[in-house]
């Protein structure tokens, strides 16, 4: 079976995935999340071309990293529901791999955690199904948690546009796409846990070993010509799955600050989880600060915020350090707020609480000196001189 990776390592694959530009990606997102739409239930699809006994061993699971204990999925989307069957939630989280039937998930303090604490209580494990390939839709929709108890299939339907169809696992009391290359379908178990890990994560450091529970395997569906989708964990593609769901929601929270936001970069350097840059139209001073609050409000595990004037380019590194050069000064324009939740994943972390130290940096112009003093040089009629000698 051949894998695939890297498919949505730049945002404009994305874009092209979802068939739109990237001015209006955030609302698309947004919209989806506010006015989510049930797929339709069909009995067959691509994905089951082929049934059969689990068998791990027959994927080209991948091992990525020097110092984990073996193979691990990773770009899969694990689905489950409430005993009363009301609550959904689908979401993406890595499994390592025990033996053809049985995998360890790491499973944080999340919607996942809430409807496995559901089914402990009732003594019964929690159905579940494990998908691998998905239209990148899904995977957006997966890795943008809305409230609980609206279901992420529901808000990946809404951005493809109603095309998302289920289908109803027979061995579990689940739903998968039926367009996927491989469905995997089984139950956490409510007794059983093993040690995870190490594992490299988001940030490209080995996270720390846990008790994690087991997921145990009834059966395998996949596609004859089944392509596997391995995701390098603190690759790109796994930084722009992560961070562009997050860059929407701080788009739309410090709109509430500023009347023009101009852009969001959920930073490759910040590893798609803990830096972003925000560019907006400043109006008055102290609107810096606030787009500085409003961006650790709308993703709490932000650790650092710069915010840029409109004319730099979120995306140019060379651009955001210049602003810092020329319109940062460290005893006016720095927001520190210690001991404040952050990401479990920060090795800098407290280990107990996950608290750190927030920082903001207002790299916008003052007001108190003339704009003049703050624009950069420009060459008149740059890129047509450039053009016409090329040309010659």
């Amino acid at each position: 079976m051949p894998a695939v990776g890297n498919v949505t390592g730049n945002k404009q694959n994305l874009y092209r995935a979802l068939k739109i530009g990237a001015e209006s990606f955030y609302e698309r997102v947004l919209s989806a999340l506010r006015t989510p739409t049930r797929p339709k239930i069909v009995q067959d699809g691509p994905v089951k071309q082929l049934i059969e006994e689990p068998r791990l061993t027959k994927l080209p699971i991948l091992t990525h990293y020097e110092k984990e204990p073996g193979p691990y999925i990773n770009s899969s989307i694990v689905f489950a529901r409430s005993p009363d069957g009301k609550i959904e939630n689908a979401s993406v989280h890595r499994l390592m791999v025990l033996d053809d039937k049985h995998a360890a998930i790491r499973i944080v303090p999340r919607h996942l955690y809430r409807l496995l604490q559901m089914a402990k209580q009732g003594g019964k494990p929690l159905d579940v199904s494990v998908t691998i390939g998905v239209h990148p839709a899904v995977m957006v929709a997966a890795a943008s948690p809305p409230p609980f108890g609206v279901s992420e299939f529901d808000v990946a339907n809404s951005l493809m546009d109603g095309q998302l169809k289920l289908i109803q696992c027979e061995t579990v009391d689940a739903f998968a796409p039926s367009e996927a290359e491989i469905v995997l379908e089984g139950r956490i178990l409510a007794d059983k846990t093993v040690l995870e890990g190490p594992y490299v994560d988001l940030l490209g450091t080995y996270d720390a070993v846990r008790n994690e529970p087991v997921v145990e395997f009834t059966r395998m569906l996949r596609r004859r010509d089944a392509v596997y989708h391995a995701l390098l964990a603190g690759g790109s593609e796994h930084k722009i799955l992560m961070g562009v769901t997050k860059e929407a929601k701080i788009w739309e929270v410090v709109r509430n600050v500023v009347p023009r936001v101009t852009g969001v970069n959920m930073s490759n350097g910040g590893c798609g989880w803990l830096h972003a840059i925000v560019s907006v139209e400043k109006q008055t001073e102290g609107d810096g600060k606030n787009v500085i609050l409003a961006a650790f409000a709308a993703h709490p595990s932000l650790k650092h915020v710069f915010v840029v004037d409109s004319d730099i380019d979120v995306n140019n590194p060379e651009e955001v350090e210049w602003a810092m050069a020329t319109r940062f000064r460290g005893d006016r324009d720095i927001l520190v707020i210690p001991n404040a939740r952050g990401s479990s994943l920060d090795p800098v972390g407290d280990p107990a609480t996950a608290t750190v130290t927030k920082v903001g940096f207002d790299l916008t112009r003052p007001f108190t000196k003339p704009k003049e003093s703050f624009e950069k040089g420009l060459i008149p009629n740059e890129k047509e001189t450039v053009q016409r000698i090329l040309g010659k």
